[in-house]
């Protein structure tokens, strides 16, 4: 019994140490982020001689920082609410109406989880629609991206929710309509914040989408603005660095907060039912 308890100790201090090394990139990038052009230079993981807090005040000096976070702001926000809007009505219809049609809709998009993202045919397609370049054709994309993702979660989710429930509503002269809103809606709201984290990260974090898609760099996203400023600041490391946290920082806070969430939704979306 000791024995087997002083392994648990030691597999447990294993797992601490692995889970960890995530951090120490991290870890990296917010020292060096305060380091000269000559010690940022060497990505080490030593504090600064000296801290260049100036960093961060080259960064806020550029106009554009402020215009890629709006971008990301405004492409998340949107991305977010028409994926579960779409994605929850989706799920509603597939659980509840058990037909060859819609069980062949939902391994459709089963298959979008496993299907990579050909980008050749959508700039293509984008482009005969004359919609390349704009806001709608990146939200579109990514709004199609994570659709599956959502609708898979939700499907397993609405299991849980009685049928008994419909059927008293629709006794009760309730349209189809009102039972989504009403009674439907209130009831996967874990889920729908849990898909809300996964996707505002998921767009955030994205940099082939807005390169490859948005060819108007005043609409750039927020990542993609690092590329750029690689660019410009090749040689200053520490101001490259100093970008990255303030780029990071926003999703990562969210992220900390929710993270209940997160894992709460993705317990209930994959064991109810």
């Amino acid at each position: 019994m000791r024995q087997r308890r002083n392994m648990l100790i030691v597999l447990e201090l294993a797992t601490i140490c692995l889970a960890l090394m995530i951090l120490i990139p991290f870890l990296m990038i917010l020292i060096n982020s305060f380091k000269d052009i000559r010690e940022s230079a060497l990505f080490g993981l030593s504090l600064p001689t000296e801290w260049q807090f100036s960093n961060y005040k080259d960064i806020f000096a550029q106009a554009h920082i402020v215009r890629g976070f709006m971008n990301s702001f405004l492409i998340s926000g949107c991305v977010v609410l028409c994926v579960n809007v779409f994605a929850s009505m989706a799920a509603f219809i597939i659980q509840r109406r058990d037909d060859r049609f819609l069980r062949t809709a939902y391994y459709l998009f089963i298959m979008g989880l496993i299907v990579p993202v050909s980008i050749v045919p959508t700039i293509k397609l984008m482009g005969d629609l004359h919609i390349r370049g704009t806001y709608f054709s990146l939200i579109m994309y990514y709004t199609a991206v994570l659709l599956p993702f959502a609708v898979f979660l939700l499907v397993g989710f609405m299991k849980s929710i009685p049928r008994e429930l419909d059927e008293a509503a629709l006794l009760e002269g309730c349209g189809y309509f009102r039972l989504y809103v009403q009674i439907i809606l209130p009831l996967i709201i874990t889920v729908l914040v849990t898909v809300a984290i996964v996707v505002m990260v998921s767009v955030w974090n994205d940099f082939f989408g807005p390169f490859y898609l948005m060819t108007d760099s005043t609409k750039w996203t927020i990542v993609l603005q690092i590329f750029n400023f690689v660019t410009m600041y090749s040689t200053n490391w520490g101001v490259v660095f100093a970008f990255m946290v303030v780029v990071i920082a926003p999703i990562l806070l969210i992220y900390l907060f929710l993270q209940r969430y997160i894992i709460d939704g993705l317990t209930a979306g994959s064991l109810k039912g």
